[in-house]
C-alpha cells in the first residue's frame, strides 16, 4: 500500500514539474496545479490557492484559484483561521483533526483534516496554497512535501513575472 501512494505523489510530482515547464503565468500554474491536486490525489477533496490582496491593511487573504466545493471564506484576515496562522508565520501548518483545532474555520462538516503552506516570492509569503480532506490525518510527510513542493514552484513562477 506505501508503495501505491508513493509512486502516485511521484507521479503528481512529475506532472507539476511538466505543468511547471511549460509557458504560461502564474495564475495559469496556480489553476493547474490545483485542479492536478484536486484530481489526483483522492484524499484532497477541497484545494485552492489564497493570495495576499496587494496593499490591504490590515492584510487579508483572497481566494484565488480552487478546486472542491464553493467556500464562504473568499477573504480570511491575516492572523484569522489556519490559513492565517500559516500566512503570518510563513510555516506550513498540518491540522490532523480540525475540529480539535480552535483555529479552523468551518466551511465544510465534512473536512476532518488540512494542510496549508505558505508560497514564497523573493523570502516574503505572497499566498499560500491550502488543502483540505474528508479523512483525519490525511497529510502525512509525503503529502507535506509534495504541497511544498507545488507552493515552491509557484513562488518561483510569481518571482519570473
Amino acid at each position: 500500500m506505501a508503495s501505491t501512494a508513493n509512486s502516485k505523489i511521484e507521479e503528481v510530482r512529475n506532472e507539476a514539474d511538466r505543468l511547471n515547464s511549460a509557458p504560461g503565468t502564474a495564475d495559469q500554474l496556480m489553476k493547474s496545479i490545483a485542479l492536478l491536486l484536486h484530481e489526483k490525489m483522492l484524499k484532497y477533496n477541497w484545494v485552492g490557492f489564497y493570495m495576499l490582496e496587494p496593499g490591504a491593511i490590515p492584510p487579508v487573504l483572497v481566494l484565488g484559484h480552487f478546486c472542491g466545493a464553493m467556500t464562504p471564506h473568499t477573504r480570511i484576515p491575516l492572523h484569522q483561521g489556519i490559513c492565517g496562522a500559516a500566512a503570518s508565520s510563513g510555516k506550513t501548518v498540518v491540522v490532523d483533526d480540525v475540529q480539535s483545532d480552535p483555529r479552523y474555520l468551518a466551511c465544510s462538516l465534512e473536512t476532518k483534516s488540512e494542510i496549508v503552506v505558505p508560497v514564497f516570492v523573493s523570502g516574503k509569503v505572497v499566498g499560500e496554497l491550502d488543502i483540505d480532506s474528508h479523512f483525519p490525518a490525511a497529510f502525512g510527510v509525503q503529502d507535506r512535501e509534495l504541497v511544498e513542493y507545488c507552493a515552491l514552484l509557484v513562488g518561483r513562477r510569481l518571482e519570473k513575472a
